[in-house]
Order: structure tokens, then C-alpha cells, then sequence
């Protein structure tokens, strides 16, 4: 059973930056591919960027690519998405998720744990 808890949403300003923790337990779950999702009302949620574990190879929306960065610190099983150049299409909750068993980096249902989602709301 892995563990996943975010923090570091909230508001922003359009061309603002925000980065969102995940933490995750074990401290073996380090060793396991971690993406984060977002959401918004009505829709599904969609990949938005990925670490895979052992090859630390990344995966990023096409949306977001160049603005968000992926990131790992193993030492304190936290992942991190730094969020740059903020724009109001960015908003949505949030979420972690870790252990990737089968299918592309984006493939929600592939993934075994979740967080609980951290909301992220850009104004214009």
C-alpha cells in the first residue's frame, strides 16, 4: 500500500508559477513510476506530466510542455511539478498518482494509487 499527499496549490496570477509537492510512503514507492493528473468539472482527468521510475525518463502534455517541469528527490520520496507561466487553462484539481501497472504515461486507470488532489486556480 503507497501513501500519496500533496500540498503547494492554490491561487495564481496568469504568467505566475506554482509547485505542487507529493510525498509518498514507503520510501520504496521511490522506485515506482509517479505522474500527476488534473481535473476540471466534467471532465476526465488528464495526464499532465510523468517520472518513470529507473530510467527517470519524463512525459509532459503537450500544453504544458516547456512551461512544467517534473521532478524527483529520492532521498525524501517526494515529487514535485514546478509550474511556470501560468495560464487560466492550467486551473483544476491536482492529483498525484503512482505506480504505473500497463498502458501509456497518461493512462489514469493504469495507475494503482492517488492522492487526494490539490486544487490549482489561475485568474486572468
Amino acid at each position: 500500500q503507497v501513501q500519496l499527499v500533496e500540498s503547494g496549490g492554490g491561487s495564481a496570477q496568469a504568467g505566475g508559477s506554482l509547485t505542487l509537492s507529493c510525498t509518498a510512503s514507503p520510501s520504496s514507492s521511490s522506485e515506482l513510476s509517479l505522474a500527476w493528473f488534473r481535473q476540471t468539472p466534467g471532465a476526465e482527468r488528464e495526464g499532465v506530466a510523468a517520472i518513470y521510475g529507473g530510467s527517470g525518463a519524463t512525459f509532459y502534455h503537450h500544453s504544458v510542455r516547456g512551461r512544467f517541469s517534473i521532478s524527483r528527490d529520492y532521498a525524501k520520496n517526494t515529487a514535485f511539478l514546478q509550474m511556470n507561466s501560468l495560464k487560466p487553462e492550467d486551473s483544476g484539481l491536482y492529483y498525484c498518482a503512482i505506480d504505473k501497472r500497463f498502458g501509456d504515461w497518461d493512462t489514469a486507470r493504469a495507475y494503482m494509487y492517488w492522492g487526494q488532489g490539490t486544487q490549482v486556480t489561475v485568474s486572468s
